[in-house]
């Protein structure tokens, strides 16, 4: 007869989950950071990838492999080559992944000189440490990218629409830059979406997210992803495995869930953009407005070849960046003025956000600096929401004419 288990051992082994035949509709959480085996043999198989499987969750997880899939599927719709893709824990940690995983002392990178402040950061302060180089380039003209390519040279990174300008990038003179230097092209496509362009198409060998803005699209998860040739990606997946930036599942399931309505969110959000571009610009408070939907914005045409248009037309994007006349204070005074936007960090939620870019988002750079990535110190970048354009429009609107009252006053 088997001996009876003790109390505290019935409670640590109950009965093993239930199979089932039929597929769940719904992504189940593997909240669990390890899987049992059978044997030694099979658990070794697995570990090494020599057999399918899980072992242990900062390896793999299939709720976080689910949402990898996910992106890829959506980023390589139709990419000339299979596309495979890795989750991260964030859109840095994506971005480090790929920086880390290509980059050896003596690498050189080419670089935006209005790239993301933590790509900047990550590239001048960390990884400069250990002998990798980074030229910072105005990509409006690409014969500067060219100059600045050394024998060195293994990225040539680049931002599909950038912060807070809004400045499109020529993927595809930037890949054939790329393909004669021998370097990758390596795109952060996170404020375009696959919504709105998708960079594999153009040239680019791998594509960055943050997955934590219109993907997730509900302020309630922190993750990253990158996409690309299934070789290139084996290779991210080990510097990810070695440098333990896993995303978990629990986020891996929202932002998964996010997928779904991705397409719809973000066709809405640029409708919302281009007419809330198009009206504030005619305000005579405001200096300039930044969107390439403008057919004054300097990205205008390279848009209308790159990204997607459907019913609503071209989708440029859901970022409109204000800049106000009066300079720094007009750009404070019109980010606290605004009432329905909310003052917040990240972009793509269902919430229309407002940040002061001087004082926020790009407070590290003096004036000169920002000149220099072609930031007004009044810029008011606006992250367009799911609200009702008009509603938008008449509270922003409000916000100027007070502005514009207060500025007549003071002369």
């Amino acid at each position: 007869m088997r001996r009876r288990l003790g109390e505290n051992s019935r409670a640590v082994h109950l009965p093993p989950v239930p199979a089932s035949r039929q597929l769940p509709i719904g992504l189940p959480v593997w909240r669990t950071s390890a899987w049992s085996f059978e044997g030694s043999a099979e658990y070794a198989d697995v570990l090494g990838d020599r057999a399918p499987g899980f072992a242990y969750s900062r390896v793999d997880n299939p709720t976080v492999a689910a949402f990898a899939s996910g992106i890829a599927a959506l980023e390589g719709a139709a990419a000339p080559e299979d596309v495979a893709g890795q989750a991260f824990a964030s859109g840095m940690a994506a971005v480090s992944g790929v920086l880390m995983t290509f980059l050896r002392a003596g690498a050189h990178v080419v670089a935006p000189a209005h790239v993301y402040g933590g790509t900047y950061s990550l590239l001048s302060n960390v990884l400069s440490r250990f002998g990798v180089s980074v030229d910072f380039v105005d990509y409006a003209d690409l014969r500067r990218v060219h100059a600045a390519v050394r024998r060195t040279t293994k990225i040539i990174y680049a931002e599909t629409l950038s912060n807070p300008t809004m400045a499109v990038a020529d993927i595809r003179g930037l890949y054939r830059i790329a393909r004669d230097a021998g370097a990758l092209l390596v795109v952060d496509s996170t404020f375009a979406t696959p919504v709105v362009c998708r960079p594999l198409e153009h040239g680019a060998d791998l594509v960055v997210h943050s997955a934590t803005k219109y993907i997730g699209g509900h302020d309630d998860a922190t993750g990253g992803a990158v996409v690309g040739r299934p070789d290139l990606i084996a290779q991210i997946r080990e510097v990810r495995i070695d440098t333990g930036g896993a995303l978990a599942p629990d986020e891996a399931f929202l932002l998964r869930r996010g997928l779904a309505t991705l397409t719809l969110r973000v066709r809405r959000m640029c409708a919302t953009a281009m007419v809330f571009a198009a009206a504030v610009a005619k305000h005579p408070a405001v200096r300039r407005v930044d969107y390439p939907g403008l057919a004054g914005h300097p990205g205008h045409q390279l848009a209308r070849q790159l990204f997607d248009a459907g019913p609503e037309g071209t989708r440029y994007g859901a970022c409109v960046t204000v800049v106000p006349n009066g300079g720094y204070e007009a750009g404070v005074a019109l980010a606290d003025t605004v009432r329905l936007p909310r003052i917040a960090a990240s972009i793509g939620g269902a919430e229309t956000k407002v940040a002061h870019v001087a004082s926020t988002t790009h407070r590290r750079l003096d004036e000169p600096a920002l000149a220099g990535s072609g930031v007004d110190a009044g810029a008011v970048r606006f992250s367009i929401g799911l609200e009702d354009a008009e509603d938008l429009i008449a509270d922003v609107t409000e916000a100027l004419d007070a502005l514009r009252s207060n500025t007549a006053t003071r002369a």
